[in-house]
């Protein structure tokens, strides 16, 4: 299943046609997709989604909880609108999308939930403010929900990105001196590209990492080792 999360109304943050394109890709290369726009800080749209994957498959074995927005702004130009917005869809987004998969995954004997937090949750930074925190309140609910789904077979870890070449990215490096200073802060000395990501995803979400629950997984080209 494809969901793409569109938070709120704000037509910017919805990316329907590469999500339907995505889906038609999946499928002229001879396997399955199903296509579902989610809000992902609606209980009733996660159900609906959810209740679409497990009657077009009898099932649901893997929940990538992916959305996010950012507000590039220090404490005191946080706005609360900008805070609430970003802890929604990041954290109340993980927290639905796992709670309402739970209940799919246990019926069939398990699962995996994969997180993707950042290292933004493990380090500070001078501006992003309710992203970190976003972020950090995901490392920690997965560690929650693992503890509390490992009985399930439902095994929940987080993937924690570093600096990486992303359409989410593009316009934060764009700003001048900004890329070269991310740049000589990582030891391999380059940005990650989404398929490094998306391959430690895919880790974690195959029966490869079938003993490993509540875990953290960094890829981030040794920042955090500094």
């Amino acid at each position: 299943m494809l969901c793409t999360p569109y938070p709120g109304d704000n037509p910017a943050l919805k990316d329907e046609k590469n999500g339907r394109l995505t889906a038609s890709q999946i499928e002229d290369s001879g396997s399955k997709a199903l296509f579902a726009r989610l809000d992902v800080t609606s209980e009733v749209e996660w159900q609906t989604a959810i209740g679409a994957a497990e009657d077009a498959y009898g099932r649901l074995d893997v929940l990538v909880n992916s959305a996010g927005i950012l507000a590039s702004f220090d404490l005191e130009h946080t706005s609360e609108q900008d805070w609430e917005r970003v802890l929604a869809v990041h954290a109340k987004g993980a927290f639905l999308g796992t709670k309402f998969v739970t209940p799919v995954m246990r019926r069939t004997g398990g699962g995996s939930i994969v997180n993707i937090s950042s290292i933004a949750a493990m380090v500070g930074s001078p501006s992003s403010t309710a992203y970190h925190a976003a972020k950090g309140a995901i490392r920690s609910f997965t560690k929650s929900a693992a503890i509390q789904l490992a009985g399930d077979g439902i095994r929940v870890n987080s993937l924690h990105p570093g600096f990486a070449e992303t359409p989410f990215t593009v316009g934060p490096f764009a700003k001048p001196g900004v890329l070269e200073r991310r740049l000589s802060g990582i030891p391999m000395g380059r940005l990650g590209t989404a398929q490094e990501v998306a391959n430690a995803i895919l880790y974690l979400a195959s029966d490869e990492s079938s003993y490993v629950t509540g875990a953290e997984l960094v890829v981030d080209g040794g920042c955090l080792a500094q």
